[in-house]
C-alpha cells in the first residue's frame, strides 16, 4: 500500500519538475507580462521572472517600443536573480544577435542598407549597425565620395574623408562574420544595380552634363545621370596641347562632354570633341607636294618638328634631311610636305625633295666657336705630343733595363765542363 501511494507522488513530481534557471550569457524566450514606460517584465517557462530596462532595453529594432503584454520576446540573460527576485535581460544583446543574421541575409541576397558614417581614417570610413562597428575601405566608395587626389597624399585624403562624418550612405554588405566581428560594407556595390541600368543605356556619341568629381595629373573625372562616372584624358580635354587639367576645371564644376567609348569598368569622355576640329580647317589650306616654310619649335632624337601655321607643326624626320645640315630652335626651316594624315594630326616634311636651289646650306661655324674648336684641337695636339713624349721614355726606360740585365747574365762565370774520358781499349774490343 505504501509501495503505491510512493509511485503516484513520483508521478505527481514528475510532472511538476522545475525548468533550470536562466543562465547568463544566453538568449531566454518568454511572455511579456507587464510594460511600463522605464521597464518590461518577462515571464521565463512559468516559473521565473526577468526584467529589461533602461540601456538594456534600447536595440537597433526599437524592439520595446512594439511589445504589448502577452507578446513573446527574445533577450540575453546578463545576470542571475537579483535581490528584487528578477533576472536581469537584455534586448540590446539579443538585437546584436539578429543584427548577424539580418546582416548576413543581407550578403546572401544583395540587399542594401543605410548607415551613418561615425569617422574617418586613412584607409576609409567608419559606420556601425545596431551596434556592430563596420567599416568602409576607401575602394567601395562611389565615384563621388572617392578621395581622386595626385601623388596619393594621405594627409589629403583623410581631410575629404572626413567630411563625410555625419551623412548616410547607402551600403551594400561584403563580410559578415560574428565569430571574428567582422562587417565590411561597400558603397560602390549599393549603387551597382543602379549603375548598371543606366551603363546599358549609354552610348558612344552622348553627350552629357555632370559634376566634376576629380582632377588628377592624367585627366578630369565627371559624375553624370545615375552613379555613372567617366574619365576626360587629358588628351580629350581641349584642342592643342594640354599639360594640366586644372587649367581647364574645377572640382564641384558642372561641365558638359560627349561620350566616346563605354565598357564594364571605364567610361571615356571627351570634352574637346564638343567644338570643331580647328587642325581639320587649317589643314585644308595645305596639299602634299606643297613647298611650306617654319620655324623649328622643337628637337627631338629623330628630327625637327616645325611650325607650318597656327595650330599646325610637321615633323622633319632625320631621315629626310640633308646629312651635313643641322638645324637649331628657331631656325627657319623649307620644306615639302610628304604625308597628310588628318587621324592622327601628322604632317611629314622632307628636306630631301626640295630643288636643289630650295635645300638649306651646312651652316658656317662662327668665328667663337671656330676658335674654341681651334684651341681644343691645339690642346688635343699637345696632349698627344705629351702623351707620345711619355711613351718614348717609358720605352727606353724598359730597353735600357733589359740591357742591363743582359750585362749581367754575360758577366757571370761559365761552369767548366768536364773532359770525357777515353774510352778504355776493352771497351772498344767488345
Amino acid at each position: 500500500m505504501i509501495k503505491k501511494d510512493s509511485s503516484a507522488m513520483t508521478a505527481l513530481l514528475a510532472d511538476d519538475e522545475i525548468p533550470p534557471a536562466p543562465v547568463p550569457g544566453k538568449p531566454v524566450t518568454g511572455k511579456v507580462v507587464n510594460v511600463s514606460n522605464n521597464r518590461i517584465l518577462v515571464e521565463i517557462d512559468g516559473t521565473y521572472t526577468g526584467i529589461i530596462a533602461g540601456r538594456e532595453a534600447v536595440d537597433g529594432f526599437d524592439t520595446a517600443k512594439k511589445l504589448a503584454e502577452g507578446d513573446e520576446v527574445t533577450s540575453y540573460v546578463v545576470e542571475e536573480e537579483n535581490s528584487d527576485g528578477y533576472y536581469v535581460l537584455s534586448l540590446r544583446k539579443a538585437s546584436r544577435e539578429k543584427a548577424w543574421v539580418k546582416l548576413q541575409e543581407m550578403r546572401d541576397t544583395d540587399g542594401t542598407i543605410d548607415v551613418t558614417i561615425r569617422e574617418a581614417n586613412k584607409g576609409g570610413l567608419m559606420t556601425d549597425f545596431n551596434g556592430i562597428r563596420a567599416f568602409i575601405p576607401v575602394s567601395q566608395l562611389a565615384p563621388e565620395h572617392y578621395p581622386r587626389v595626385n601623388g596619393a597624399n594621405s594627409s589629403e585624403i583623410l581631410s575629404r574623408l572626413q567630411k563625410f562624418v555625419g551623412e548616410k550612405f547607402t551600403v551594400q554588405v561584403l563580410t559578415a562574420e560574428p565569430d571574428e566581428n567582422k562587417l565590411i560594407l561597400s558603397e560602390k556595390a549599393g549603387l551597382a544595380k543602379k549603375r548598371n541600368a543606366a551603363l546599358a543605356k549609354l552610348k558612344v556619341g552622348d553627350k552629357i552634363t555632370g559634376k566634376v568629381t576629380g582632377i588628377v595629373n592624367f585627366g578630369i573625372f565627371i559624375m553624370f545621370g545615375e552613379g555613372l562616372e567617366g574619365l576626360v584624358h587629358l588628351s580629350e580635354v581641349a584642342w592643342g596641347k594640354v599639360t594640366d587639367a586644372a587649367n581647364y576645371a574645377r572640382v564641384g564644376e558642372t561641365k558638359e562632354a560627349i561620350v566616346i567609348g563605354v565598357g564594364t569598368d571605364k567610361i571615356s569622355l571627351s570634352m574637346k570633341r564638343l567644338t570643331p576640329d580647328p587642325w581639320l580647317k587649317n589643314i585644308e589650306k595645305f596639299s602634299v607636294g606643297d613647298v611650306v616654310s617654319g620655324a623649328v619649335e622643337k628637337i627631338t632624337p629623330f628630327g625637327a618638328l616645325v611650325k607650318i601655321a597656327d595650330e599646325l607643326s610637321g615633323l622633319l624626320h632625320a631621315s629626310e634631311n640633308e646629312e651635313e645640315v643641322e638645324f637649331e630652335l628657331g631656325d627657319e626651316v623649307k620644306a615639302k610636305i610628304i604625308e597628310i594624315n588628318p587621324d592622327e594630326h601628322r604632317i611629314a616634311l622632307s628636306v630631301k625633295d626640295l630643288e636643289d636651289s630650295d635645300k638649306p646650306k651646312p651652316k658656317k661655324k662662327k668665328a667663337a666657336e671656330k676658335a674654341s674648336e681651334d684651341e681644343e684641337a691645339k690642346d688635343g695636339e699637345a696632349e698627344t705630343d705629351k702623351d707620345k713624349a711619355k711613351t718614348e721614355k717609358k720605352a727606353s726606360k724598359t730597353k735600357q733595363t733589359k740591357e742591363d740585365a743582359s750585362g749581367k747574365a754575360s758577366a757571370k762565370p761559365k761552369k767548366k765542363t768536364a773532359a770525357k774520358k777515353p774510352k778504355k781499349e776493352d771497351d772498344k774490343k767488345e
